[in-house]
Parts: structure tokens; C-alpha cells; sequence
């Protein structure tokens, strides 16, 4: 067992055996937010209780005990140089990338999960509780920028937990190294940032001469809300990868947006009068019977003045690669591009 974990184990059954003699009697801490998870005191007192026992069975260190120091967005953090039982939250898409397979998937109630990875991984919910998590017994825990600082704490009650740095999320290469890195793969990173570059590269050529400066938009249909939300050329689902390394134009109204994301008016419709435009539904599928009221937006009379609907140029893709900007995502997205606008 590694240092980490004696050292959590010990400090987390002394603090439970302090509050017992003390006769603390306050609720359990919530979370702020739904989701940012929380180790119930039960939940850690067992996990220190397994952890105290495994010590105690006095099994020698091997090399499954080795350990490194590395720096993540929140500083450094000692993680096992050889993890076995990773949880990369929402990051799914690189382990799999590096033929790693998750103990767990990314999952919420408002999005669903990351289906076009096909994991054969139980759900882990992102809105409840993170003893579900806790379940799985990780030896690593890698977040992205949706965790702030009070739910990374949370997450490294469970494991060592690596945030990745704010700088390099705008970048599935970066964010796939760094990650090979912090598993200790970094020669099978590179080898899957290379076959991606030169598919980025031969991409980029053919849409340069299908579709030249035509501008593009993508949209999608929060089929919760029934509201349009155009993604701007920060977001990272898309921005990075249409309109930096593919070098396509964005709309106007896309390239002065500095928020990921705006929902857009019913009277802004027919200002986004871009040459192609691509859609995603915000969950579900282009058949589901609960979303067609939704998509009925679609065919709002505003649009018809617009160029994409004019000339049959808006693309219905599926959801779950677009809403990714990961490094298999981000090849898939390609695989459509070429698909549709290619001819």
C-alpha cells in the first residue's frame, strides 16, 4: 500500500473517532452544487477501515507502490507511478485513445453519457454522490476544467486526483500528453498525437478546396429548454479543432463571441445567415419522439432566408462526439466533416 493511502487512512479514522468522543452531532456536509460530490462520513470510515486492515496484513511494497510527485492546475500531487484503476472524469475518450479501459464512465442525468465510446463501464453519475466512485476503489482520479477546487477536494478524498491545467484545455493534444504522462505512457501518446496531426493535416487540405471561406456555425437544440444555443469559436467541443486546425471560417456572429455558448432569440435566427451549419441535438437522437417539439425550432419561417437552409447545407450530427473535445471525438467529427462537405 502506497504512503498516500496509510497516511489518508490513519488521518481519516482519527478524525471520525475524535467527532465520536465528542458526541458531534451536525449533518453531514452538502455539496454546493450537484455537481460536486461528497464522501459521506460512513463511506470514508469504511474505506479507512479497509485501508488500516491492508496495512496491517503486512504485505511488502512492490513496485504497485510506487509513487511521483507531478504539478496539476491546483499544484503538486503524489500520484502511483503504475496506476491500475483509473477514473478520468469526462475524459473517457483519452484513456481509451491510450488502450486504457476506465473503471467508470461520465454520466448526467441532463446529457446522458459519452456513447460513441462504447464502454463497457458502470455509470458514474456526476450530479449524485461520489461513494459511487468510492465503490470502484481507484488508484487515480483525473478531472478536466469543470472541477473547481471544492469538488477536486472531494475527488481526492477518494484517490490521488490530477486536475489538468487550465492552459492547456483549449488543446486535445496537449491534454492527451499530459494525460499519458500522468499515467506513464507518454511514448503512446505521442505515437496518437502523431496519427492526428497527419489526419488534422490531410482534413484541412480537402475542406480548404471544398469549401474555401464559406463560413460555418454550429448549433445546438437544448431539448430541455427548447432554446438554440450557438457555440462560439472559444468552446471547446468545437472552436479549436473547426477553426484552428482545420482552418474553416467561422459566422461573424461566431467569431466575436467570447462566452462558449449563447442562446440565441427567435429574431437572431435569420442574422446567422451562415453558408453551412451543423446541429446536435443537446441529448437523445434525431428519432427521439420527446425531443421532436424541440426540434420544431427548426423550422421556424426566420430561417428560411438563411443560407445553409437555403442550399441544404445544415448538417444533423449525432450529439455525444460533437459534445467532446477529445482526441477520438475530435476524429470522428473529422470522419463527418469530410462526409458531408466534402463532395
Amino acid at each position: 500500500m502506497s504512503g498516500w493511502m496509510k497516511k489518508t487512512a490513519l488521518t481519516m479514522a482519527a478524525v471520525l473517532w475524535v467527532g465520536l468522543l465528542a458526541g458531534c452531532g451536525a449533518g453531514e456536509d452538502k455539496p454546493s452544487e450537484p455537481s460536486t460530490p461528497s464522501v459521506s462520513q460512513s463511506a470514508a470510515a469504511e474505506n479507512a477501515q479497509s485501508s488500516q486492515g491492508a496495512a496491517a496484513s503486512g504485505a511488502e511494497a512492490s513496485a504497485d507502490d510506487e509513487t511521483r510527485v507531478v504539478t496539476d492546475e491546483f499544484g503538486e500531487v503524489t500520484v502511483p507511478a503504475h496506476p491500475k484503476r483509473i477514473a478520468a472524469i469526462y475524459l473517457e475518450d483519452y484513456l481509451k485513445a491510450l488502450g486504457v479501459t476506465p473503471i467508470v464512465q461520465w454520466y448526467n442525468p441532463n446529457w446522458g453519457k459519452q456513447d460513441y465510446l462504447n464502454l463497457d463501464a458502470p455509470l458514474f453519475d456526476t450530479t449524485g454522490s461520489i461513494e459511487a466512485l468510492l465503490a470502484q476503489s481507484p488508484d487515480l482520479i483525473i478531472v478536466d476544467g469543470a472541477v473547481d477546487r471544492a469538488a477536486y477536494d472531494q475527488y481526492a478524498k477518494v484517490a490521488p486526483t490530477f486536475r489538468l491545467p487550465e492552459d492547456i484545455l483549449q488543446s486535445s493534444e496537449q491534454i492527451l500528453k499530459t494525460i499519458g504522462d500522468v499515467i506513464g505512457m507518454p511514448e503512446k501518446a505521442e505515437s496518437v498525437a502523431a496519427a492526428y496531426e497527419a489526419k488534422v493535416a490531410d482534413a484541412k487540405a480537402k475542406l480548404a478546396q471544398a469549401v474555401g471561406q464559406e463560413t460555418l456555425a454550429v448549433i445546438r437544440v437544448n431539448v430541455g429548454e427548447r432554446t438554440i444555443a450557438l457555440f462560439g469559436v472559444n468552446n471547446r467541443f468545437v472552436g479549436s479543432l473547426l477553426f484552428d486546425e482545420l482552418g474553416l471560417t467561422p459566422h461573424p456572429m461566431v467569431k466575436k463571441m467570447t462566452e462558449f455558448q449563447e442562446i440565441l432569440s427567435e429574431e437572431a435566427f435569420s442574422l446567422l445567415d451562415a453558408d453551412h451549419i451543423i446541429v446536435i441535438p443537446s441529448n437523445g437522437d434525431w428519432q427521439t419522439a420527446d425531443n421532436q417539439e424541440a426540434f420544431s425550432l427548426l423550422d421556424s419561417p426566420l430561417w428560411q432566408s438563411v443560407p445553409a437552409f437555403k442550399n441544404g447545407h445544415v448538417y444533423k450530427v449525432e450529439r455525444s462526439h460533437w459534445q467532446s473535445g477529445a482526441i477520438t471525438a475530435n476524429g470522428m467529427k473529422i470522419d463527418d466533416l469530410l462526409k458531408l462537405m466534402v463532395k
